[in-house]
Protein backbone atom coordinates (compact mmCIF):
# COMPACT_ATOMS: atom_id res chain seq x y z
CA UNK A 1 0.00 0.00 0.00
CA UNK A 2 2.84 2.39 0.85
CA UNK A 3 4.53 1.97 -2.57
CA UNK A 4 1.21 2.78 -4.26
CA UNK A 5 0.98 6.02 -2.30
CA UNK A 6 4.51 6.96 -3.36
CA UNK A 7 3.72 6.02 -6.96
CA UNK A 8 0.58 8.14 -6.91
CA UNK A 9 2.55 11.06 -5.45
CA UNK A 10 5.22 10.70 -8.13
CA UNK A 11 2.61 10.65 -10.90
CA UNK A 12 0.91 13.74 -9.50
CA UNK A 13 4.29 15.48 -9.28
CA UNK A 14 5.10 14.67 -12.88
CA UNK A 15 1.67 15.91 -13.96
CA UNK A 16 2.03 19.18 -12.02
CA UNK A 17 5.57 19.68 -13.33
CA UNK A 18 4.42 19.12 -16.90
CA UNK A 19 1.58 21.60 -16.52
CA UNK A 20 3.98 24.19 -15.09
CA UNK A 21 6.44 23.58 -17.93
CA UNK A 22 3.70 23.98 -20.56
CA UNK A 23 2.55 27.21 -18.92
CA UNK A 24 6.00 28.76 -19.07
CA UNK A 25 6.66 27.51 -22.61
CA UNK A 26 3.41 29.03 -23.86
CA UNK A 27 4.22 32.37 -22.24
CA UNK A 28 7.71 32.29 -23.76
CA UNK A 29 6.32 31.64 -27.23
CA UNK A 30 3.76 34.43 -26.81
CA UNK A 31 6.49 36.89 -25.84
CA UNK A 32 8.38 36.47 -29.11
CA UNK A 33 10.91 39.27 -29.53
CA UNK A 34 11.81 38.42 -33.11
CA UNK A 35 9.70 41.14 -34.76
CA UNK A 36 11.22 43.78 -32.47
CA UNK A 37 14.74 42.75 -33.45
CA UNK A 38 13.93 42.80 -37.17
CA UNK A 39 12.41 46.27 -36.88
CA UNK A 40 15.48 47.58 -35.07
CA UNK A 41 17.75 46.60 -37.99
CA UNK A 42 15.27 47.84 -40.60
CA UNK A 43 15.38 51.35 -39.10
CA UNK A 44 19.09 51.67 -39.86
CA UNK A 45 19.24 50.89 -43.60
CA UNK A 46 16.63 52.14 -46.15
CA UNK A 47 17.05 49.02 -48.27
CA UNK A 48 16.33 46.84 -45.26
CA UNK A 49 13.32 49.03 -44.50
CA UNK A 50 11.90 48.44 -48.00
CA UNK A 51 12.53 44.74 -47.70
CA UNK A 52 10.87 44.69 -44.28
CA UNK A 53 7.85 46.51 -45.72
CA UNK A 54 7.56 43.89 -48.46
CA UNK A 55 7.78 41.11 -45.89
CA UNK A 56 5.12 42.83 -43.80
CA UNK A 57 2.85 43.04 -46.85
CA UNK A 58 3.34 39.33 -47.57
CA UNK A 59 2.65 38.48 -43.93
CA UNK A 60 -0.53 40.56 -43.98
CA UNK A 61 -1.71 38.86 -47.18
CA UNK A 62 -1.08 35.41 -45.73
CA UNK A 63 -2.89 36.33 -42.50
CA UNK A 64 -5.85 37.64 -44.51
CA UNK A 65 -5.97 34.46 -46.61
CA UNK A 66 -5.87 32.26 -43.51
CA UNK A 67 -8.55 34.29 -41.73
CA UNK A 68 -10.86 34.28 -44.75
CA UNK A 69 -10.39 30.54 -45.27
CA UNK A 70 -11.15 29.92 -41.61
CA UNK A 71 -14.29 32.06 -41.94
CA UNK A 72 -15.38 30.05 -44.99
CA UNK A 73 -14.81 26.76 -43.20
CA UNK A 74 -16.68 27.90 -40.10
CA UNK A 75 -19.77 28.58 -42.26
CA UNK A 76 -19.94 24.97 -43.50
CA UNK A 77 -22.49 22.77 -41.70
CA UNK A 78 -21.09 20.10 -39.43
CA UNK A 79 -21.90 16.48 -40.22
CA UNK A 80 -24.28 14.85 -37.71
CA UNK A 81 -22.59 13.26 -34.72
CA UNK A 82 -24.78 10.16 -35.02
CA UNK A 83 -25.04 8.95 -38.61
CA UNK A 84 -28.46 8.17 -40.05
CA UNK A 85 -29.41 4.50 -40.09
CA UNK A 86 -28.78 2.61 -43.31
CA UNK A 87 -31.64 1.40 -45.49
CA UNK A 88 -30.87 -2.26 -44.68
CA UNK A 89 -31.02 -1.64 -40.93
CA UNK A 90 -34.43 0.11 -41.14
CA UNK A 91 -36.11 -3.03 -42.48
CA UNK A 92 -34.85 -5.19 -39.59
CA UNK A 93 -36.52 -3.12 -36.90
Amino acid sequence: MVPLIFLLGALLGVLAGGALCVHYLRSAVADDIGPQLRRMHADIDPQLRRLQNQLDNIESAVNLAIASRYAELSQLPWPPAIPAPRAQEEGRR
